[in-house]
């Protein structure tokens, strides 16, 4: 982060769906190129490294193994990107799977993000597959490290004052009560939104609205990245709607059906001060 601020970027890798050493090698090419391009702060969609639209295929073993497997390398292959990188794919916890936002930072998994809340309407049944977060941190065991895995993680870093870095998972922003809201009650600055999110007639206005809504509420930054091509078309269609918002403003988006790489600027520097002037915001517990 220079002068206050940092460089973000939402990635749509193209996906094949269950294949997750396909997916894994699409995410790295995007890592390699938001590297070049200087990001510090990396978000791919939800489900990412097995594609959303897996359908009964999450309940095979093979899938999760091989979901986790490439997980690692992926932490291991980038274990020279300083940057905060977050992709998803499904995570098996004491008998029942989550859709979670894994953390990566220089070869070390960070943490996992579950999601809060399932869609299980209309054209979405996440509830078949998914089991929604409980509001306690756990740990998991990830090779030979333990990694906390719940919904309270905020990831910053010493060099980087100011700014505090929080996950929620698509629906989550959706919902009456966002994980957002609490997580910048405590002190997040940049949310970072990993999504599957379909496209319908006006859906897209919506959800540019909810992202710089959002971020204008919190005052924070919210980076929203969206599942692409290469999911199946069975019963959704997405098209990539990446956005980056600011403080109520959307300073970069994606062009729709068009997997992509969205980059902008956040002003961390800015959105501390905004907070300390506004007398709603509340204070900060360390």
């Amino acid at each position: 982060m220079r002068h206050g601020f940092i460089k973000t970027a939402a990635g749509t890798p193209k996906i094949q769906v269950a294949d997750c050493v396909y997916n894994a090698g699409e995410i790295l090419k995007l890592i390699r190129q938001m590297e070049t391009e200087g990001a510090k702060i990396m978000a791919f969609p939800e489900l990412c490294i097995t594609g959303y639209t897996c359908q009964d295929l999450f309940w095979q073993t093979l899938l999760l193994d091989s979901a986790r497997e490439q997980l690692i390398w992926l932490a291991k292959e980038t274990s020279q990107v300083d940057a905060l990188i977050i992709v998803g794919l499904p995570w098996e916890y004491n008998g029942k799977l989550y859709n979670v936002a894994a953390v990566l930072n220089r070869g070390t998994i960070l943490g996992l993000v579950p999601k809060t809340n399932l869609p299980n309407y209309a054209e979405y049944y996440e509830a078949r597959h998914f089991t929604p977060a409980d509001p306690e941190t756990h740990m998991v065991t990830i090779g030979e490290e333990n990694v906390p895995f719940g919904t309270k993680l905020l990831f910053s870093c010493p060099q980087m004052s100011g700014m505090k870095v929080a996950v929620e998972i698509c629906e989550d922003l959706w919902a009456a009560q966002p994980p957002s809201l609490r997580l910048a009650a405590e002190g997040a600055t940049l949310i970072l939104n990993l999504s599957a999110s379909d496209e319908t007639v006006g859906k897209a206005a919506y959800r540019r609205e909810l992202a710089a809504g959002q971020s204008a509420r919190l005052c924070c930054g919210y980076v929203y990245a969206d599942a692409g091509e290469g999911e199946s078309t069975t019963d959704m269609v997405f098209t990539g709607h990446n956005l980056i918002a600011e403080n109520g403003a959307i300073l970069a988006e994606s062009r729709l059906f068009h997997n992509s790489l969205t980059i902008s600027e956040l002003d961390v520097q800015r959105l501390s001060g905004e907070r300390r002037r506004l007398s709603s915001f509340p204070a900060v517990q360390d």
